[in-house]
């Protein structure tokens, strides 16, 4: 029985070593080639027992001589056949269960963008993953532990215990940008690196916060771009409020000598020491009066721009008579739209009350508007001024017959010192000036511009802003600066706060 027992250990340990070294051919890990050694053990067993019974079995049908040795090749290709066939389910249903059971917790470690760290409710790193770990590891400084905190700039330390103190007060989720410091010497020579973290609370039943879920990516390129751009604009506002400045005190030297030439044009013109010799002489004064006017004129718009876009244009909201104001630009401007063959008439509406806003700036808009009119309009031509109060919103509308303004040209008008150009336009002089001026004074009342036009039908501008003076602010005396040149809107439906209701502006001037 000793020898037996003796027998049966001396082959089990030849088949293990033999196993042993087969399998270790095949790779896998330790736990894997112990499973398989296993199976083969098992199989061994039954080929044993097999090589006996199988040739007995064989010489029933046939003579010993044939049975021995067929027994003995099906029992050995049997085995070696389910051997194959076991390990290679084995192995499969390891795969298989590995996919299975892969957790999403392993999943997302893996599979996510930049660099994802699982800390506990203490903000410390338990552990690390990532599609980009790599990348990240390969400047930071091992982040396990407390490492990560200490690799926080200081002042951006605060920010982020601040975060993880909201997800334990019971926020879900949180975001923050850190700058994490980079070793003395990095490729790119960047001090800091700009990282965005979402961190994500992870609870328990209970809703106990048991760890938190936080994934960096690096916005440092955004970072700078975004610096870059901010540079830019304080440099775009430094330069704006130069040319601000510059423009009045510009204005401001230039209305001195001006005030002096229109004064004395005047005294000669009256001829109040003496007559002048002749037309030629009395002509040229008018010129030089007339020029120091237009140039006073363009002067004190740049001044008031210049306010405007300062913020530091006063506006005096009263009560007045808006048709008074009207029927004063009519008679202003009619003697130039007369001597130039246009006809201005105006249409008020019947009842209307008074509106309060800045006179003096309505009046101003008014002048600039109907100017820019009978300037644009040919001869026999017709420009209307309208005013009327509906649903309390004043509105002002200057429709003429003249050169009109192409679709695509219209967002470019009211800018600072731009004009329309084509050739019918070059004839008239211009600074650009004048509506922009006009939509920085309706700006700061709080209103709306619209403007609809069509080449070589007409221009239909509308001014509307409440009648109350409820749309200029409280602080307006105040540095209250407002957009500047303001949007231009094209919208036509601002036409028909009008009873008339037309948008075509030939056909709304002749209504007059």
């Amino acid at each position: 029985m000793l020898v037996l027992s003796d027998i049966v250990d001396r082959a089990t340990a030849l088949v293990d070593r033999a196993a042993d070294r087969w399998l270790s051919r095949t790779g896998g890990s330790a736990a894997v080639r112990q499973r398989e050694l296993t199976i083969l053990r098992r199989l061994a067993l039954l080929s044993s027992a097999a090589l006996v019974v199988a040739p007995a079995a064989l010489s029933v049908v046939t003579s010993p001589a044939v049975a021995l040795p067929a027994g003995v090749a099906a029992v050995v290709g049997g085995f070696l056949f389910s051997a194959v066939g076991s390990i290679a389910l084995s192995r499969q249903s390891i795969v298989t269960s590995g996919v299975a059971t892969q957790s999403a917790e392993e999943f997302f470690m893996e599979a996510s963008a930049g660099l994802i760290l699982f800390l506990d409710p203490q903000g410390s790193v338990v552990n690390v993953g990532g599609r980009d770990r790599r990348d990240y590891l390969a400047w930071m400084r091992a982040p396990d532990g407390r490492g990560f905190m200490e690799q926080i700039h200081v002042s951006d330390r605060i920010l982020f215990l601040q975060a993880l103190d909201r997800l334990r007060q019971g926020e879900e989720q949180a975001a923050v940008d850190l700058r994490l410091e980079r070793p003395s010497v990095s490729v790119d020579n960047r001090q800091f690196s700009y990282l965005r973290t979402d961190m994500t609370a992870r609870r328990d039943s209970d809703g106990a916060l048991i760890g938190v879920v936080t994934q960096l990516r690096d916005v440092s390129t955004e970072h700078q771009l975004r610096v870059e751009a901010e540079a830019h604009a304080a440099d775009a506002r430094s330069a704006n409020d130069a040319k601000s400045r510059f423009l009045a005190a510009v204005s401001h030297e230039l209305r001195t000598p001006l005030n002096a030439i229109l004064g004395f044009s005047d005294i000669l013109i009256g001829e109040y020491f003496g007559k002048l010799a002749n037309d030629r002489q009395r002509e040229y004064v008018g010129l030089v009066r007339d020029s120091g006017a237009h140039l006073l004129s363009v002067v004190n718009t740049m001044l008031d721009m210049s306010k405007i876009e300062a913020g530091r244009y006063e506006l005096v909201p009263e009560p007045f008579d808006i048709a008074t104001v009207v029927r004063s630009c009519e008679a202003m401007l009619g003697l130039q739209a007369k001597t130039k063959g246009v006809s201005l008439t105006s249409r008020i509406q019947r009842g209307l009350d008074e509106v309060v806003a800045d006179q003096r700036a309505i009046q101003q808009i008014l002048i600039n508007l109907v100017g820019n009119a009978v300037k644009f309009t040919e001869a026999g031509g017709a420009i209307s001024l309208d005013a009327s109060v509906r649903d309390g919103i004043l509105t002002l509308c200057v429709s003429d017959t003249g050169i009109g303004i192409p679709a695509d040209k219209l967002q470019l008008l009211g800018q600072p010192f731009v004009q329309i150009q084509n050739d019918y336009t070059r004839r008239f002089e211009g600074t650009g000036l004048g509506l922009s001026l006009v939509k920085g004074l309706v700006a700061l009342h709080g209103g709306d511009f619209a403007i609809a036009s069509t080449p070589g039908s007409g221009t239909i501008i509308t001014i509307s802003i409440a009648a109350d003076g409820s749309g200029v602010p409280a602080d307006i005396s105040a540095n209250h600066p407002v957009e500047f040149p303001p949007r231009l809107k094209t919208s036509p439906g601002m036409t028909d706060i009008l009873e008339e209701g037309l948008f075509d502006g030939r056909e709304q001037a002749k209504i007059a």
